[in-house]
């Protein structure tokens, strides 16, 4: 069978080619109702030999609900989000929801025009990344009336519910391992701190576990973009001609750290001798480089595993209990990059 004509295909389409009434067509597509198996297969083979995919906008229309699951993140180029993704799909496609993904660039204006959009479908859950939204987000998601989880952070009070890291303890575990190994200047290098609020959280919590051993930053550099291995180099380079007594150096994340690594490598500094170094996220496309870095994980593929369950535990059963807030426990890695006495 071949749909040759240009017009929308209907229930009576699939009715004609398999024989059975429009009634019985809706029922094995809604998967409602009580059809013999061999009723169903025969419905199916039909809608699939056609190519029918049934309206769901007529469904929602009596339950105001789509199942659809918006995915807002503010990147698709930062490779952890794609892990997070990862974990949501691998839980939601043994369920009838699916997610519909946003991306926001981390600009809280364009978070709210994506967030409008979406929730105007009536989704059936919302999973947003971070804990800091504009007030018309926040009034939108505590108005939605449906599961929403915030995700990667779990400093602050959550909307609902929250699934993430501390990332003020997982600032302050990496400066308590630095200095555990002797290193005294130390340099930051990191995105600008507005725009990611998940890494200013981190250098606050790195900063204040320093300042409580009397030790303070030496130098910092802060950049605007994505998280590219020649900005790290770049920056690297910068940063020990200015301070060239530094002998440790922190990374917001691991793909500028991965550029650090390469810029010490190249000018034939001793790692971790004579300057360590360390970065954040534990991504896993680094580990072929020449040096293992240091870094920490930051649960990605967990934190979309667990977000998706709560939403399709809530989804099946609205008044299922849920924890408010699941905080997982990165580790930190200290490869070939920061040294172990």
């Amino acid at each position: 069978m071949a749909n040759d004509d240009t017009r929308p295909l209907t229930l009576r389409d699939v009715s004609e080619a398999s024989g059975v009434s429009e009634m019985t067509v809706s029922r094995v597509l809604r998967n409602r109702g009580d059809v013999s198996q061999a009723t169903r297969e025969k419905v199916l083979e039909a809608a699939k030999a056609l190519g029918y995919v049934p309206n769901k906008i007529a469904g929602a229309l009596a339950s105001q609900r789509v199942n659809l699951v918006a995915v807002i993140i503010p990147s698709l180029r930062n490779m952890v989000f794609p892990e997070v993704m990862s974990g949501i799909s691998a839980v939601l496609e043994e369920t009838d929801l699916q997610p519909v993904v946003g991306v926001t660039d981390y600009l809280p204006e364009k978070e709210e025009r994506v967030l409008y959009e979406m929730l105007s479908w009536r989704p059936s859950g919302v999973i947003i990344a971070g804990l800091e939204h504009t007030d018309a987000s926040k009034a939108m998601l505590k108005a939605s009336g449906i599961p929403v989880v915030e995700i990667m952070d779990t400093d602050g009070t959550p909307i609902d519910c929250a699934v993430g890291i501390s990332h003020r303890r997982a600032g302050r575990e990496m400066a308590r391992a630095i200095l555990k190994q002797g290193y005294e200047k130390i340099g930051f290098m990191g995105t600008k701190m507005p725009l990611d609020h998940r890494a200013r959280k981190r250098f606050e919590g790195f900063t204040e576990a320093l300042a409580k051993e009397g030790v303070e930053i030496a130098t910092q550099e802060f950049y605007s973009g994505g998280s590219a291995l020649a900005k790290g180099r770049e920056m690297t380079r910068t940063m020990l001609d200015r301070e060239p007594e530094l002998d440790f150096l922190y990374y917001s994340n691991d793909m500028i750290a991965a550029g650090g690594l390469m810029e010490l490598m190249a000018q034939g500094i001793d790692i971790p001798g004579r300057v360590g170094l360390a970065g954040f996220n534990g991504v896993e496309l680094l580990q072929g480089l020449p040096r293992q870095l240091a870094t920490m994980d930051a649960c990605r593929t967990e934190i979309g595993t667990k977000a998706a369950q709560i939403i399709s535990g809530r989804v099946n059963d609205p008044n299922a209990e849920f924890e408010r807030i699941v905080e997982l426990t990165p580790k930190i890695s200290y490869g070939d990059t920061l040294k172990r006495r």
